[in-house]
């Protein structure tokens, strides 16, 4: 290349061609892959009950059905990380798509206990993809408005579980079980089928030395979007010499690698890379997090579950459904998941404007806020509001944590970094169960508040020794 010739990073292409039709079309493509996985992870509040009726299960077997899907989230995390990182996107949304649409629906066929629990098992590894997803949407949208669109692609979770209540209501008591667990992988389906036209990340391609067919990519989305790319070349690695990629007053977020081309070491192990003495500590600290938001998150969830019991032998009185009416559990899921679309709306009106640092702290100490009065009982209408707003900012807090994650990785180990912070989350939803609702079970109601409230401690103390704030910042593509 002529040292004279203009040169434009990714990040710069993406900027000077916008937001647009293109990446419209990638976020309904991505929100797809969000909406199946989280389907299929709620279906099994609803088939539980009358999978352990019709099979005469214990208790113990049911609560199995769920633990198995969790199981497979965690490897699945991992494991399609890994791959998007080492072998492409693209081969990490074809493994996806099969492994969760093909046993989803084999499910429905199940003929005992057995096999429904081994296909679950691999619904959930094939649905452990929504780091996955998430990395691939970020890949394409422009550093300005970054945060924003990261937020809105997180509303497909939110439409993915209302839709499961929604087809549950309708299913469950005109048909059965099975037709739900089918239906339920219409969406994986969808992401199958559509697969063809996912276009590959122009991060990964030039990682990989394809600087050729990346450029090819930017064209395709200036295009669509009706502008122009910058005039120059393309330059494939965004971390460059010229003292631009700097955060004031922080080091930069990785080493400059300007004279040197990116290459992809496929079938390295990224887990080593995320301990190196350069990523450790953001690694550790997002592991915490991530722990200690699906933590505090699904303990809202079990805890507003819980108190809605009609009358406890600790005294609790109903929230606001009586289970004694068929209908109460889907209206349950259906109105606690809208309770999370305010906080869905502050995220993505304050995280391009203050930083992602500052918008989880800011709504890590609303949540310990509306959590605090809880330490005592308190009236039914006073209750559910509290744990409502709760619920709103601690979703919105994850929301925030899982763009922040993928920003400060390098291309290289991107995925991998957040499918395994992905799977520390996974580790605090299966633990949080045997804490939260074991102490509101045995009558401890303030106990279990105090633990989801250190738990927001722990978490806040994290986000404040992150190393570097990512608002606006390019991504780096090397480390």
């Amino acid at each position: 290349m002529d040292d004279q010739s203009p040169v434009y990073t990714l990040d710069e292409a993406l900027n000077h061609v916008g937001f647009g039709k293109f990446q419209v079309l990638l976020l309904l493509f991505a929100g797809m892959g969000l909406v199946a996985e989280a389907m299929e992870v709620m279906i099994l509040s609803f088939i539980g009950p009358a999978i352990k009726s019709e099979w005469r299960l214990s208790s113990g077997q049911e609560s199995l059905l769920t633990t198995v899907v969790f199981g497979g989230l965690l490897l699945g995390s991992y494991s399609w990380g890994f791959i998007s990182d080492n072998y492409g996107r693209r081969k990490g949304f074809l493994g996806i798509a099969v492994v969760a649409s093909v046993t989803g629906l084999l499910s429905a066929f199940s003929p005992n206990y057995m096999l429904l629990m081994t296909l679950r098992g691999l619904v959930g590894f094939g649905l452990g993809a929504g780091p996955v997803f998430l990395t691939w949407f970020l890949e394409f949208a422009p550093a300005s408005n970054r945060g924003m669109w990261m937020v809105v692609i997180s509303i497909f979770w939110t439409l993915g579980t209302i839709s499961e209540a929604s087809l549950a209501w309708v299913i469950m008591p005109r048909l059965n079980w099975r037709w739900l667990l089918a239906l339920s992988s219409v969406p994986s389906f969808a992401v199958l089928l559509l697969f063809g036209l996912a276009p590959e990340s122009p991060r990964y391609l030039c990682m990989a030395g394809r600087s050729s067919d990346a450029h090819h990519i930017l064209e395709k989305v200036a295009l669509r979007n009706r502008t122009n790319l910058p005039s120059g070349m393309l330059f494939p690695d965004n971390n460059r010499l010229d003292n631009e990629f700097v955060i004031p007053e922080h080091k930069p977020l990785l080493p400059s690698s300007a004279n040197k081309m990116p290459e992809v070491k496929s079938g390295g192990s990224p887990f080593f890379m995320l301990l190196s003495s350069r990523l450790i500590k953001t690694t550790l600290l997002l592991w915490v997090l991530f722990f200690g938001n699906s933590f505090l998150y699904y303990g809202i969830v079990l805890l507003t579950s819980e108190l809605s019991s009609r009358e406890t032998k600790c005294g609790s009185t109903l929230l606001f459904l009586q289970k004694a009416e068929d209908a109460s559990l889907y209206i349950n899921v259906f109105i606690t998941s809208l309770a999370e679309l305010p906080g869905l709306l502050l995220s993505a009106v304050i995280v391009d404007r203050v930083g992602r640092k500052i918008s989880m702290t800011i709504m890590s100490v609303l949540t310990f806020m509306f959590l605090l009065p809880l330490v005592v009982h308190q009236p039914v209408t006073l209750t559910t509001a509290l744990l409502f707003r709760a619920r709103m900012f601690a979703n919105g807090t994850f929301t925030v944590a899982s763009i922040y994650a993928p920003e400060v990785y390098p291309t290289s180990v991107r995925a991998s970094g957040c499918g395994i912070a992905s799977a520390m989350g996974r580790i605090g939803g299966m633990v949080c169960p045997l804490v939260a609702v074991g102490m509101v079970s045995g009558c401890h109601q303030t106990a279990a508040i105090f633990v989801l409230e250190v738990v927001v401690v722990v978490s806040v103390v994290c986000i404040l020794l992150f190393p570097f704030e990512s608002k606006g910042r390019e991504l780096a593509d090397t480390a």
